[in-house]
């Protein structure tokens, strides 16, 4: 039974009738196909989807959502539908049994209709129960039949108007009804329901609306309008934004990829057999002294070795490849629209020429056109939208995986990257990939889309497509093979960029240093060469770029000129007609994005490759043994790195010193203890919860009460108890905002004893079983350190009863020890107790009789155990109610401009890139967009010509100069490419070195203020985007720019009708445009403002591992990191969903102008030749992609000039006084006596602050040695920084050799007096560089200083001797010998004024010895002023200043102040030395 008969029994009904639906000014579809295809088509497309939508709904449920009235309206319908399809069965099952004959379609169709709906109704009720809120499948569904109903409608309606005698009433009744319900459908379709029970968004203050929004309100992303209209109204805040979707959350993402890359690791590690010797201890038999016979069993264990390298790319492929495969989906489609654009072209050409056509054609064209770009545009931002959150979700993954690994990384890999190298794992790696992410899947479509492409043209050209194919072929090497080098050159620039990188960060975390020595012009020279060596390849870049550009905006053309001009010349009578010509221009345009892109994909694909080996590396590192250490109680048998044959059994609760001269391996023994060192044989073991005081404190940027909770539970009472026992209670009432004062990074607002009071402090208040203490007294005065002894570590301190190891170089706490070990390089030589080993008479008998006549009283003293003066008893609660909060911030965060950037930055960015060079610019884009038009246009006039014989008569003309505006436009864009990078790199090695010396310019409170990670980001994401991001930005929104507006102008000229249309177009465009970019901006700067907090923790982290794992607070730092990403992509998410927002809409502009440029055309066809429509509507077609480009360029061209706008915003900062005056009458030897005098000096902080030291006058003669000492926080360095002009004076003056010091430049102030300071900072570079950075002294002069700093055998011990790399901070010396180096820097410069500030904390008695020796040798004829903490190395001075609370309170002779009792008395006393 054919399909006719199926539709009536004697064929009276066909299936298909072309004069009825296409040749006719009045179309209409056949009853048949009306009844079968239009009825069918829904139904077995919903019968297609169910069972994957169903299994689909079966995975992901959401939970269960209450019957609504929305619901119950829906499920109603459903059930009425299928009622009104079985009337129409029954109804005609009833005609059947009268006689009438009844073709089997009226039984089969509605039967079919209604099983169909009930299949909707139970999917209704199926998504209700699981959780489905809004339903994209049912819509599509509903849309279809009404569609399809539609057809159906409009012929009824017909049908009843001209034949009303043929009516059959009661199936027309039903079929208004079925329509009118299948609308009501469509409409309840499109409403949300409520959330399910239970959901995340109810329990959420402000959830993402995206769950909840309906199917439509998610295609077009009308659900982030609420946010948009906010931003539009009011810059946005922070507490606008949403919280992030659960399936986005670090906690969700970061274990996923976490988990499939240790399955990674597993794969490729085989179990080796390894030998162990390993020391038994006998049950029983144990010799004389208590020491356990020692035995060896051999034992075999079982490690894993790696046989190959795991495979990052797998484990990300794992985890995020399900969700990523939509998006191919979404691509395939959209790849396949694109090319309806060019085929209606045709036909509207076709239209055109042909004036018998009916008209309702074209208007059909061009709904069709209409439709295909609207369906276009919402398939093209799902995809980027799904493609965006993946990675955005790679992103958090990555950081977090980056951080887990940070903390249970071995010290030996920690050490193969620095910190720089580390962050920008997590800053620029991680970014390569989400960029990446976006356009992946262009490594398949681009080629997919050439062969579609090359497909319609065989068909429009012929074989002269090849000659087109050919050009192509051959731009795709030059473009590898550029794309190759500027890998090359992007690899070298990296490097260089880590390079100045890692010396910004040391220069900014020696500034004081810097400052205090007058450096810093030659560290701005070395940034600077660094810097040059960045530019000149990144002027390279930019020849290559302009090569590039060139070839990718010159190869459409090329392609086109070679396909016509070989075309026309193969055969006279091949004819470039309008249809031809702009059908294959608007193929040879879709081409053009494949082939544009594919190198950049490559490029990006090698980038990310680079990255990912990067990543592969560090998180392959070896970690830390967690075996290292086993916890029963303390014991150590144990032969590390630098440490040998040690056995120590350490009995519970007592208390051990260590004792040995610098570099004798005390620190390495703690680390052993702890498990950060490689264990190459033997076994520690240690019993119960460990507590780590390091020897340089670690302290947090957070309150100074956190720092001591660190993560712990707030118990009032024992942390009071601990901080009155740490002595921190004076310190309290100093700080600004008592215990709730803000630390800045690296504790800059404290000084190195208060930092090492609150890394102790830290350690009491975790209350655990086991201390390790390294020589955590070093930092802090005489009397405070005796004063912790006793109250803390001391047999009656807070920690009695514990396990206590304590490195340490204070002799007098030895006889109060259970037990000393002595060591000597890397081996224990002697332990035993005090008396014990004093009656030995070995190497420890010697370590004591060294220093025994300086410190012997004190010893008997503190054995006595007599307490230091208390400070008054206050009480912390007090101190904080007085304090403003206000005070109590110290670091500002990073702040995000609000509002429009200013037009004074572009113009400052102008003016920076040079007027002339602009201007030029702009003129070369004008000359290339003219050619261009004018080629097009040329093209049109072309095939409009006559045909003669068919023959087109001067083609050889039109074609030549075709060719010359060709050409024209690549030199004009060749150019332009040059001149506009040429520009950039002017623009930003300018703007790099006025920041360069602007901070370096800025005075130390500036530093303290600003967290260093703020600063680093300047130097290098903000640079970064003005060396790279803006020029290209500039170049693409220029060219976006002429596009739109000649396109306009094309469209204009072609149907001058348009123009009633493009200003209101153009209104809503700039509407939407401004709309947008006021929250986008602001998007933009709140997450570049949550992205530095990232860096900055993750810094902090880096620097405090051992600390962080010696007390197990790993989890708290994961999950502090996790919130802080996730506080990032929460401004993040919304930015990129308002971008798709703004495509969306601005896609419908751009469709519009389509539509109407094709409708005009239409209407005015008879007055229109083809070519000048083709012309007219191949613009058109390309109109949206300019306007989507223009609005994304101008709106990245403002979110990224806010470098511009950062970077200067530091020369708008306070500054130093001048380094070097003009006019300086300053002699040449000054100061030749070195005779100081101060008179009521006095300065302050801050503004705000009252005055740290006051009215302080003294009279210091040339050559004199004068102490200065007082409390903690009496002033004493705060005088030292008056003295170097660090802190400007706010009262009376200081002159040396009668010059008054502030009408001196600063740098010729610092550099004629030397100073040896506090923390010994060294910067990564030769050792020779760290003590003359200038090369101002020969190598003799340099050796000659390091033998009197006691430096000369070490070094010579070195391969490298001078030219020995120190590592950053200068890690691979001990602290001892880089105060000694410091020492060495002073006796290099020797002038006659040396300020030493407590330069001997850290060092043990000997060094300290040898470094006073030094200074007393050669420095004899020298004024110094020593700031001293062990009042024993000033005794012999000649006068001694004593400051109390920021004045003067004695200054006179060490004896004389003796007699006279007053304060230097008492600290004496305490000191033990009267």
């Amino acid at each position: 039974m054919g399909i006719d008969s199926f539709c009536s029994l004697d064929g009276s009904d066909p299936f298909w009738d072309w004069n009825r639906t296409w040749q006719t000014h009045n179309p209409d579809l056949t009853p048949c196909f009306q009844n079968t295809v239009l009825v069918w088509i829904p139904c077995l497309l919903l019968w297609l989807f169910a069972p994957f939508y169903i299994l689909y709904l079966k995975r992901n449920d959401r939970g269960y959502i209450c019957m609504t009235h929305l619901n119950r309206a829906k499920t109603v319908i459903g059930f009425t539908l299928w009622l009104i399809c079985w009337a129409d069965v029954f109804y005609s099952f009833w005609e059947r049994s009268l006689g009438a004959t009844i073709a089997p379609v009226y039984l089969v169709s509605p039967t079919m209709l209604g099983v169909t709906m009930l299949l909707a109704t139970f999917l209704i009720q199926y998504e209700r129960r699981k959780g489905v809120q809004s339903s994209g499948v049912m819509l599509n569904f509903w849309l279809i039949a009404i569609v399809c109903a539609t057809v159906t409608f409009r012929s009824k309606i017909l049908h009843a108007l001209n034949e009303p005698a043929s009516v059959n009433v009661f199936k027309y009744t039903t079929f208004y009804i079925y329509y009118t319900m299948l609308l009501i459908s469509l409409i309840l379709a499109c409403l949300s329901d409520q959330p399910p029970l239970f959901s995340q968004a109810v329990k959420d203050s402000n959830p993402c609306p995206e769950l909840g929004a309906s199917f439509l309100s998610r295609i077009t992303f009308w659900w982030i309008t609420g946010l948009m209209v906010t931003g539009y109204k009011r810059p946005l805040e922070e507490k606008d934004l949403w919280s992030l979707n659960t399936e986005d959350k670090s906690q969700r993402v970061v274990p996923q990829l976490v988990r499939r890359w240790d399955q990674e690791c597993n794969k490729v590690k085989r179990p080796v057999d390894k030998t162990l010797y390993s020391p038994k201890r006998a049950a029983r038999g144990e010799k004389k002294d208590g020491q356990p016979i020692e035995e060896s069993e051999i034992l075999l264990a079982k490690t894993l070795q790696k046989t190959g390298e795991p495979s990052l790319f797998c484990a990300l492929c794992q985890t995020f490849g399900p969700y990523f495969l939509v998006s191919s989906l979404y691509k395939i489609i959209h790849d396949i629209l694109m090319f309806v654009g060019p085929e209606i072209l045709r036909l509207l050409i076709q239209f055109v020429n042909d004036s018998s056509a009916p008209t309702w054609h074209g208007y059909f064209y061009t709904t069709l056109l209409f439709v295909c770009t609207c369906v276009q545009t919402l398939i093209l931002q799902k995809y980027f939208h799904v493609c965006f959150v993946t990675g955005m979700r790679l992103r958090t993954a990555i950081v977090g995986a980056v951080y887990r690994k940070a903390l249970v990384i071995t010290n030996a890999a920690r050490r193969t990257s620095t910190v720089g190298e580390i962050v920008n794992l997590m800053s620029v790696d991680a970014q390569r990939f989400m960029d990446l992410i976006t356009y992946i899947n262009m490594i398949w479509s681009a080629p997919l889309q050439v062969i579609l492409a090359l497909y319609f043209l065989w068909q429009n050209l012929g074989p002269s497509v090849l000659a087109g194919v050919a050009v192509m072929v051959l731009m795709v090497p030059v473009n590898a093979v550029i794309a190759m080098k500027t890998k090359t050159y992007q690899v070298a620039q990296m490097k260089s960029k880590d390079n100045r990188i890692k010396l910004m960060n040391e220069v900014l975390n020696g500034i004081k240093v810097l400052k205090l020595y007058a450096w810093e012009l030659a560290f701005k020279d070395k940034v600077s060469a660094i810097r040059e060596s960045e530019l000149r390849v990144l002027k390279k870049t930019a020849y290559l770029g302009a090569v590039s550009t060139f070839t990718w905006v010159c190869a459409p053309f090329l392609v086109a000129l070679s396909t016509f001009a070989v075309y026309v010349l193969m055969d006279e009578h091949n004819i470039l007609d309008a249809q031809k010509a702009f059908v294959s221009l608007a193929l040879f345009n879709i081409l053009r994005f494949p082939l544009n892109m594919l190198p950049m994909v490559i490029s990006s694909m090698v980038q990310a490759s680079v990255s990912m080996k990067r990543l592969r590396v560090f998180l392959s590192h070896e970690e830390l043994d967690e075996d290292n250490v086993e916890r029963p109680a303390i014991t150590a048998c144990d032969a590390s790195l630098c440490l040998f044959r040690i056995n120590v059994r350490i009995p519970e609760g007592a208390l051990v010193a260590v004792v040995g001269h610098v570099g004798s391996g005390k620190s390495s023994l703690l680390s052993a203890l702890l498990g950060e060192m490689q264990k190459q044989e033997g076994s520690v073991s240690i019993k119960g919860s460990v507590a780590y005081v390091p020897q340089q404190a670690w302290i947090q940027n957070t309150t100074l009460k956190d720092n001591i909770l660190f993560g712990r539970d707030a118990k009032d009472s024992w942390y009071q108890k601990v901080v009155e026992a740490c002595a921190l209670l004076p310190d309290l009432e100093i700080l600004p905002g008592g215990d709730l004062t803000e630390i800045g990074e690296k504790g800059v607002n404290l000084s190195g004893g208060q930092k090492q009071r609150v890394s102790v402090a830290r350690a009491i208040y975790c209350n655990c079983a086991v201390y390790l203490l390294d020589d955590p007294l070093s930092a802090v005065d005489a009397h405070v350190g005796k004063h912790i002894f006793e109250k803390v570590i001391g047999p009656q301190g807070l920690l009695q009863g514990r396990t206590r190891v304590l490195v340490t170089h204070g002799l007098s706490f030895l006889p109060q020890a259970d037990l000393i070990l002595v060591m000597v390089d890397g081996e224990i030589t002697e332990m035993g107790s005090y008396t014990e080993l004093l009656g030995r008479q070995g190497a420890f008998a010697e370590f004591l009789h060294t220093y025994t006549n300086t410190e012997q009283e004190e010893v008997e003293e503190s054995v006595g155990g007599k307490t230091p003066e208390k400070t008054e008893p206050s009480d912390v609660a007090a101190a904080k109610k007085a304090k403003s909060t206000e005070a109590a911030r110290l670091t500002e965060a990073d702040k995000a401009n609000t509002g429009r950037v200013k037009l004074s930055v572009f113009w400052e960015y102008t003016k920076a890139i040079g007027l002339p060079l602009s201007i030029f610019s702009f003129f070369l884009f004008f000359c290339h967009h003219l050619s261009s038009l004018g080629s097009n246009y040329w093209l049109s006039l072309w095939t409009d010509d006559p045909v003669i014989n068919n023959t087109q008569p001067n083609r050889e003309m039109r074609l030549g100069v075709y060719g010359a505006l060709g050409l024209t436009q690549g030199i004009a864009v060749f150019c332009y490419s040059v001149a506009v990078s040429v520009g950039g790199i002017l623009a930003s090695r300018y703007l790099h070195q006025t920041m360069l010396y602007n901070v370096l310019r800025s005075p130390m409170s500036f530093f303290e203020r600003t967290p260093s990670g703020n600063l680093v980001n300047r130097f290098a994401k903000e640079t970064d985007t003005i060396d790279s991001v803006i020029p290209s930005i500039i170049k693409m929104f220029m060219g976006s720019m002429f596009n739109v507006l000649g396109s306009c102008a094309v469209i204009l000229i072609a149907t001058p009708l348009v123009a009633i249309i493009i200003p209101p177009l153009g209104l809503l465009y700039f509407f939407v445009q401004r709309f947008y970019v006021a929250s986008s901006r602001q998007l933009k700067r709140l997450e570049s403002v949550s992205r530095s907090p990232v860096y900055t923790h993750f810094n902090e982290t880096l620097l405090g591992t051992s600390v962080i794992r010696a007390f197990g607070e790993q989890q708290r730092f994961i999950r502090e990191s996790d919130g802080r990403v996730d506080h990032n992509q929460k401004a993040y998410f919304p930015s990129i969903v308002a971008n798709r927002w703004l495509a969306v809409r601005l896609e419908f502009v751009g469709n519009c102008i389509v539509a109407f440029a094709a409708l005009f055309a239409v209407m005015a066809r008879d007055s229109l030749s083809p070519g000048i429509m083709g012309l007219s509507i191949s613009y058109a077609l390309q109109v949206t992609t300019s306007l989507n480009w223009l609005v994304r360029m101008s709106s990245e061209l403002e979110t990224n000039i806010v470098a511009v706008e950062r970077v200067k915003e530091y020369g708008d900062t306070e500054k130093e006084a001048e380094w070097r005056l003009e006019h300086s009458t300053l002699p040449a030897g000054w100061p030749t006596t070195g005779h100081i005098e101060i008179r009521n000096f006095g300065l302050r902080y801050r503004e705000d602050l009252e005055l740290a030291i006051s009215d302080i006058s003294v009279n210091i003669e040339g050559g004199e040695k004068v102490g200065i000492v007082g409390r903690t926080g009496a002033g004493k360095s705060s005088l030292t920084l008056g003295f170097f002009r660090i802190i400007e004076a706010a009262q009376g003056e200081i002159c040396v050799d009668a010059v008054n010091i502030a009408e001196l430049g600063l740098h010729e102030l610092r550099s004629r007096i030397t100073i040896i300071p506090q923390d010994p900072v060294l910067f990564s570079g030769s050792l020779r560089m760290n003590l003359d950075p200038f090369d101002g002294y020969t190598d003799e002069e340099v050796w000659r200083a390091l033998e009197l700093a006691h430096l000369k055998n070490f070094v010579s011990g070195l391969p490298d001797k001078l030219n020995h790399e120190c590592s950053e901070g200068g890690e691979n010396l001990s602290l001892g010998q880089r105060q000694l180096v410091c020492l060495a820097r002073a006796l290099l410069r020797k002038t006659k004024i040396l300020v030493l500030d407590e330069a001997t904390a850290a060092v043990d008695l000997q060094t300290d010895n040898l470094i006073q020796s030094t200074i007393r040798t050669q420095f004899e004829d020298c004024t110094v002023l020593t700031i001293a903490h062990r009042l024993n190395t000033i005794m012999d001075y000649t006068r001694v200043l004593v400051l109390d609370k920021g004045q003067m309170a004695e200054f006179d002779s060490p004896s004389n102040l003796t007699a006279k009792k007053g304060i230097f008395y008492k600290m004496a006393k305490d000191s033990g030395l009267v």
